[in-house]
């Protein structure tokens, strides 16, 4: 009885307020959904890829294929997968999460990242978000790689730590920023919670952000984790940026 009224309630709220595309704004069938055309633009990551990172190869590889870079210099996290690539299609929706209060997002992106990390969500013993500076959460009101790991700690059934990981120094912005530059920004910004050490000793932590660029800042925080005992770090974001490596 109570399914029935609350899809009831739904489908009025629906004729009142019809759902509208996540990222164009153009009518769809049910909140926390992409019209057609927005869902072809978005380069939505599968498999063949590296087995490490998440890196996507164009081709079909082997099981357990790592891309060059993460031959050369095995990260220092386990595991990483990205729902999409971060691009000129996607680019927009992300940003609008991040800076423009588009939270009520949260649940289907949620959704996408337990459906794009299902193989890393099933061994996760804690989900964990990376941190903002205080000063950058008091300015932005939210930190958006928590609320994604809300998001799929509901979905997913598993417990969430949004305040296990502290950033104890305020960074500068790393858009523009190349990777050596990223690493030197970031190197010693996060910490344990003191009094924290005994949740992540033995743990496999699911380490949640809104975009991997570089791989700097969670790699810095997968360290953090480690040293504290984690027994495995695995990284699922939102999104991803792709591109050529040689």
């Amino acid at each position: 009885m109570k399914s029935y009224i609350a899809r009831a309630g739904q489908a009025l709220l629906n004729a009142v307020l019809p759902a509208r595309c996540m990222a164009c704004g153009e009518t769809v069938d049910g909140e926390g959904a992409l019209c057609s055309q927005c869902w072809l633009g978005i380069r939505f990551l599968s498999e063949p890829a590296c087995a490490c990172c998440g890196f996507p190869f164009e081709y079909a590889v082997p099981d357990r294929t790592l891309c060059i870079a993460c031959t050369r210099r095995p990260p220092a996290f386990d595991r990483a997968r990205a729902v999409f690539a971060y691009d000129d299609a996607s680019r927009g929706l992300v940003l609008a999460f991040k800076h423009a209060d588009r939270i009520h997002h949260g649940p289907a992106f949620g959704r996408w990242l337990a459906r794009t990390g299902a193989a890393l969500v099933v061994d996760a013993d804690l989900i964990v978000p990376v941190p903002l500076h205080r000063w950058r959460l008091f300015h932005r009101r939210y930190n958006q790689a928590g609320l994604l790991a809300q998001a799929l700690g509901r979905e997913a059934g598993k417990l969430v730590s949004v305040d296990l990981l502290v950033r104890r120094r305020r960074t500068r912005t790393q858009g523009r920023m190349s990777r050596s530059a990223r690493i030197r920004n970031i190197q010693g910004a996060f910490k344990l919670r003191d009094g924290r050490r005994a949740a992540v000793g033995g743990a496999r932590i699911l380490l949640i952000d809104d975009v991997l660029t570089t791989g700097a800042t969670v790699e810095e925080c997968s360290r953090v984790l480690k040293r504290a005992g984690a027994r495995a770090v695995h990284v699922l974001t939102l999104a991803r940026v792709v591109r050529p490596r040689v």
